[in-house]
């Protein structure tokens, strides 16, 4: 049966979410996280990709990106392409890395970008790589980092997120991190990545 094309316009919201086939791991070490990065701080703007939220967990990752006028399709595939290539060499492997393709879900903005943000960056919490909120501020492969000002990203829209929160950098950050906090009792939330 044939996939079914996705919808993909310049400036839609969506959430991506790749995985490792059979559920392995994407990531093995800083040196993959890192490869990923630098592909994404190229690929970002120049392909006009607003990104707004992202976390890497062993085995998956998350986005949260504004298309630019190519759409999501283009850079996810030059962006998945060009990382399993780069991983396939460094760690002696061939074949697929990716499950699939990607899965992508057209979000409202004005209904979900801030739930998204607070999902999307408490994943490191609940998949237990960072022990409590403390260390998520600090933790390098999640956007929250950027968001608290303990790390800058270029390629991620901070100011637009933070602008939810407030008009002042600081307060916007105090309030935003509140938010967060509020999020670590509510769990898993299947609603937000396509499931019930």
């Amino acid at each position: 049966m044939p996939r079914v094309a996705r919808i993909d316009r310049p400036g839609l919201l969506q959430h991506v979410m790749i995985r490792g086939i059979e559920r392995r791991k994407i990531f093995y070490d800083d040196k993959d996280r890192e490869d990923l990065i630098d592909r994404l701080s190229a690929l970002l703007p120049e392909t006009k990709t607003g990104c707004y939220a992202w976390a890497f967990l062993p085995n998956h990752a998350h986005f949260l990106l504004r298309s630019g006028p190519k759409g999501i399709v283009a850079l996810m595939r030059r962006l998945l392409t060009g990382y399993a290539v780069s991983f396939n060499k460094r760690h002696r492997r061939h074949g697929q890395l990716f499950q699939n393709r990607d899965k992508s879900i057209i979000c409202q903005e004005d209904a979900y970008l801030q739930e998204l943000v607070r999902y999307i960056h408490l994943n490191p919490l609940r998949a237990k790589i960072v022990m409590d909120l403390r260390e998520l501020d600090k933790y390098d492969y999640c956007g929250h980092c950027a968001l608290m000002g303990n790390k800058e990203r270029e390629w991620q829209e901070v100011e637009y997120v933070l602008g939810y929160f407030g008009n002042r950098v600081g307060d916007a950050r105090k309030k935003y991190r509140s938010y967060v906090k509020k999020g670590i009792e509510q769990g898993r939330r299947p609603e937000l990545v396509g499931g019930v």
